[in-house]
């Protein structure tokens, strides 16, 4: 590609933009006015008037997706600071034999929240926050389409961020390791304290976040690209974090299951892990090894998307094989999922599990490498420039493939029989980690703080940093490979001398401070005085994708007008495409109304369909999280009333923040967006950006239901008899049939009252909301009467125990969707849900298709399962 292409000279691409585009909606010539600088001038100051960050004590108050994303991202840099300092104990610690720096207890603490830190409060959230910073910069949007949930999902993360890790100062920090294995954890006896609770508890409020944040990132991927970015078009980076993001939805929900009865058995005592009353520890492990393994991959993916982001640029060459690696980014999310068990060789699986598994972990190298290859093939076609960014992908890229060479070793079961639980797996974990993803995430901070900082950062201390953390990560990891085939375990306190393991400690422990020495540097470099430091041009890099057309001094608009995309690297390849952004020549140049705006497009093919009004800030989401965590962090203390009181005004904060702030009814049908373009401001159903959300959130609560459900069935399938003798006829069938029955009658009225409703049959519609909430809840009572009636004592055993778990799931959802249908009710009385603008019943009819499926199976399976078993 010639550097005047690259460049977008005039001639390159065609003028006319409904040819270019092969659209099948109107697109004019840009108006004439436009070209008047005066004119422009004032929708500037509309724009920016209307997308300011608020002043003072409101600042805090902001949720536009780059002030959110910044807080994110720095929150996730603080907790990983302080996941090294803990990591830096523990090489302290083991340096040298018999050390006594730190005690066997507080060692516990140190290396369990080192672990749960970098895992839970680094590596997934900062794949979050970047992407709230950069995606709609990526798709030339406005912003995300709920600013208020991704700010929301902040504040939950820094509150249950700072209760988890700030337990370790008050001597409360949990002890069993990131990965809590019962029964060790579950009995007072081994893990007196709060530290077991602070960790399920805490954790369970973060995971709320990252889901959260998954649900913006999906329907923002799918809803909010610019015009003609269709999904074949996307920005690599963007089919990444649609890939990431739904990994998110489908591996967290098990692990919050698993939570549940981890929880269940710590305040309660329900035996699901106590093999003394039917339960089995090895079910935690399932549960969260569904979560554990596929989330190395939600945490290497990301990273991977900053290199495919990066190494066309350096190459300054389009990404060779686009579709090959966009299928090896689905095809490693998927077989992602095959590969729990990886990690419970020893329990004592079939033989034919651990050859399905073992095969399962090698299978999913190859789309890996397929990625790797990609990029070398990419360098190796193009003018490659060693820029400071480069640098830290050609390191991450080396010590990627080695770790995943030892991965392919460790995935064969008898090699991992030798190695499991010793610090060679130590080693591969922190050369798989590090290396696909500290590396390419510093690659990321040099690439793209222009975008955020306007400057560029120092390419001396760059370089300085890079060698610095590439042979100190080295001397600090690859001495491990050693130690772990000459037997030292993991976890361990101390080690006495003589065993051989001295040197290769010791050179661990000095290879580690080099690394954090490299780190420091990127943050000192970071965090310096820039005064002196000219502003970076425009695109610096000269790169050609959408994010830099931000502009050198920031604009909280994001992009001054929405584009028409036609190529994969509109910089590069359509002609004085920054001069048309900046002048308002596109989509949505100004804010006539002093709103908020951002355009909604089609999934398949970006075909503009609404103008969708995004709200602006607001205190609700940081109440909304306030109250809610108070729930979490209440119960960790057994204090039940302050816990009801909180999960009360949390409900309230919600409700407040939905009445307010969702469903905009517009003073007009639609807008006039620029070039020919009318679109209706106000979408309903499944066009509706908010459907699409309401659907994914309940995909990702269905999948924490199901994990439930596997639960039921994996008891049954190690119990000889199950329901145990004397529980064959509980809870029975009648109860449960009938609250089946009213179950149903919910779910037809909801479903009825959305049709009623559209029909313009108000008074029925709001009578069938009424009754359908009604019998929700005596379908719930009937539900929770039956395990009652029959004497299912849940302390006793742990059928009894899974059952009243799987009845409570449900009532409890019944119990929401009853809020949903009063609301619907309240909202159609104050005349603000309407035959014509129907967004809430809406969605809360499509919540009742998922609800009617959880009663359905859960009734199946506690009530007439047992018949037929």
């Amino acid at each position: 590609m010639s550097d005047a292409t690259m460049n977008g000279a005039a001639g390159a691409w065609p003028v006319d933009y409904q040819k270019a585009a092969n659209a099948d909606w109107p697109i004019a010539p840009s108006d004439p006015r436009q070209e008047d600088p005066e004119y422009r001038k004032v929708q500037e100051e509309r724009l920016e008037r209307v997308w300011a960050t608020p002043k003072g004590w409101r600042y805090w108050s902001d949720v536009n997706n780059t002030t959110i994303g910044v807080w994110y991202t720095a929150a996730s840099f603080g907790f990983m600071l302080f996941a090294g300092v803990l990591g830096l104990m523990i090489r302290a610690q083991l340096a040298v034999p018999d050390n006594d720096f730190l005690s066997a207890t507080f060692y516990n603490q140190v290396y369990t929240l080192h672990g749960t830190v970098m895992m839970f409060l680094f590596a997934v959230p900062i794949f979050e926050a970047v992407a709230i910073i950069l995606l709609p910069q990526m798709l030339g949007a406005r912003d995300l389409p709920f600013p208020r949930l991704s700010a929301f999902g902040f504040w939950c993360f820094i509150i249950g961020g700072v209760f988890v890790a700030g337990s370790i100062f008050f001597d409360s920090a949990p002890t069993g390791g990131w990965f809590m294995y019962p029964p060790l954890t579950t009995q007072e006896r081994f893990t007196p304290g709060y530290g077991p609770d602070v960790w399920l508890l805490g954790l369970s409020f973060i995971e709320v976040a990252s889901i959260a944040a998954a649900v913006e990132l999906i329907v923002g991927t799918l809803k909010c690209r610019p015009p003609g970015m269709r999904i074949n078009l996307m920005p690599l980076y963007a089919w990444y974090v649609l890939v990431v993001a739904t990994m998110i939805l489908f591996a967290f929900p098990p692990l919050i299951a698993g939570d549940i009865l981890f929880e269940l058995e710590r305040l309660f005592g329900w035996p699901f892990f106590d093999p003394e009353r039917g339960g089995d520890p090895v079910l935690w492990q399932h549960l969260f090894w569904i979560f554990g393994h596929p989330e190395v991959y939600i945490v290497f993916l990301p990273a991977i998307a900053l290199i495919a982001m990066i190494v066309p640029t350096f190459a300054r060459r389009p990404i060779l094989g686009y579709s090959w690696i966009v299928l090896a980014a689905v095809g490693t999310g998927f077989l992602s999922f095959g590969l729990w068990a990886h990690h419970m060789y020893t329990t004592g699986l079939p033989a034919m599990s651990l050859g399905f598994f073992s095969a399962a972990s090698e299978a999913v190298a190859i789309p890996t490498g397929v990625q790797i290859f990609v990029f070398l093939a990419t360098l190796l076609t193009g003018r490659v420039t060693y820029q400071v960014p480069m640098l830290f992908v050609l390191g991450s890229l080396g010590v990627f493939v080695f770790g995943g060479i030892t991965g392919v070793m460790v995935a064969i079961a008898p090699f991992d029989w030798q190695a499991h639980d010793s610090y060679f797996v130590v080693a591969h974990l922190h050369y798989v980690l590090v290396g696909g993803m500290v590396f390419p995430l510093v690659a990321g901070v040099y690439y793209f703080w222009p975008v955020v900082g306007q400057k560029r950062l120092s390419d001396k201390l760059g370089r300085i940093a890079f060698w610095l953390m590439f042979v100190g990560f080295n001397l600090a990891f690859a001495p491990m490979h050693w130690s772990g085939l000459m037997g030292m375990p993991r976890r361990v306190w101390t080690y006495p001398a003589g065993l051989g393991l001295e040197w290769p400690n010791l050179i661990s422990s000095g290879g580690g401070f080099v690394f954090a020495a490299g780190f420091l540097v990127v943050v000192f470099d970071v965090l310096r005085p820039k005064g002196h430091v000219p502003v970076a041009e425009r695109n610096t890099w000269n790169a050609g994708t959408l994010e830099w057309l931000a502009e050198t001094e920031d604009k909280n608009w994001g992009v001054r007008s929405i584009p028409i995309v036609t190529t994969r690297y509109p910089l590069w390849e359509q002609p004085r495409f920054m001069e048309d952004v900046d002048k308002g020549r596109f989509y949505l140049p100004d804010a006539e109304e002093n709103l908020r705006e951002t355009l909604v497009t089609s999934v398949l093919d970006a075909k503009p369909i609404q103008c969708l009004r995004v709200p602006g800030p607001s205190w609700m989401p940081f109440w909304a999280a306030v109250f809610l965590g108070a729930v979490f962090i209440l119960a960790v203390f057994h204090l039940w009333m302050a816990t009801i009181v909180a999960m009360g005004l949390a409900l309230v904060a919600i409700i407040v923040w939905l009445w307010r702030g969702t469903s905009f009814v517009p003073e007009k049908k639609e807008k006039d967006v620029g070039r020919g373009l009318s679109l209706p401001l106000y979408m309903s159903g499944p066009q509706s950006v908010s459907w699409w959300a309401m659907f994914i959130t309940m995909t990702g609560d269905a999948t924490a239901f199901l994990s439930l459900v596997f639960g039921y069935y994996f008891f049954f399938t190690i119990h000889q008899d199950f329901p145990p003798p004397g529980m064959e006829n509980a809870p029975g069938q009648l109860w449960p049939m009938l609250s089946l029955a009213l179950f149903a009658s919910a779910w037809g009225l909801a479903v009825a009252a959305n049709r009623l409703n559209r029909a313009g049959r108000v008074p029925l519609a709001r009578l069938a909301m009424g009754g359908g909430g009604v019998l929700s809840l005596l379908a719930a009572a009937a539900l929770l009467w039956a395990p009652y009636a029959t004497g299912l004592d849940p302390v006793v055993h742990v059928y009894p125990a899974i059952v009243w778990t799987l009845a409570i799931w449900t009532a409890v959802h019944a119990a929401v969707g009853t809020i949903m249908l009063f609301y619907c009710l309240a909202r159609s009385l104050a005349g603000k849900l309407t035959p014509e603008y129907d967004i809430d019943i809406c969605n809360v009819a499509l919540y009742w298709h998922f609800m009617g499926g959880t009663a359905l199976v859960t009734i199946g399976t506690i009530s007439l399962f047992p018949l037929v078993a």
